[in-house]
């Protein structure tokens, strides 16, 4: 327990403990998953966790928010060079689901019995933020967290009640989203 006194303690006990509740999510569920399993997962006293984290939700939102802001940079990246707007709503909403669903960590938050958390964490601001700084790209202001928050919408659906594949999701998704952001460039 020495290491929690440690002089970086408060960035890295976070980490930890966020680390710890992802490997419980995962396992137990979401909503199943109680601060006192999370302290013991974490190695931590109770008292140690409620110092960082005064509530469970408090805990799924900062895991929400750490786990958006990654999704987030590697979305960014993974379209920079494309320039049209549709294809680069289209590319970011189907790069947003391989990533959370390659993570069993992640794909966790949307089973059936923990969707809902997903869904009210899932229009906080740092997400919607997120969505909004990889994939609008151009749109004003405005147009940029409404859009956000409709795609964070259209994302949760999808991870919730998938397509056949990957193949009939992008056919929607250029139907039904692109054609969306054309309309943000008039």
């Amino acid at each position: 327990m020495s290491d929690w006194l440690g002089e970086e303690r408060s960035l890295s006990a976070a980490e930890r403990i966020l680390d710890a509740a992802a490997r419980l999510f995962a396992e137990r569920g979401v909503g199943a998953t109680q601060m006192g399993d999370i302290a013991k997962a974490a190695g931590c006293s109770r008292a140690t966790l409620y110092r960082y984290f005064d509530s469970r939700q408090a805990v799924q939102l900062a895991f929400v928010h750490r786990a958006a802001r990654r999704i987030g940079a590697r979305v960014t990246a993974e379209i920079a060079g494309i320039a049209d707007p549709g294809e680069r709503a289209v590319a970011g909403v189907l790069a947003s689901l391989r990533a959370v669903r390659a993570d069993p960590l992640l794909i966790a938050w949307f089973r059936p019995g923990d969707a809902g958390l997903a869904i009210e964490i899932a229009q906080t601001s740092q997400v919607i933020e997120a969505i909004a700084g990889s994939v609008t790209g151009d749109a004003p202001d405005g147009d940029a967290t409404l859009l956000a928050r409709w795609l964070t919408r259209a994302i949760v659906s999808l991870l919730t009640v998938p397509g056949r594949d990957e193949a009939e999701e992008s056919q929607m998704l250029h139907r039904f989203i692109a054609p969306l952001f054309a309309s943000t460039r008039n």
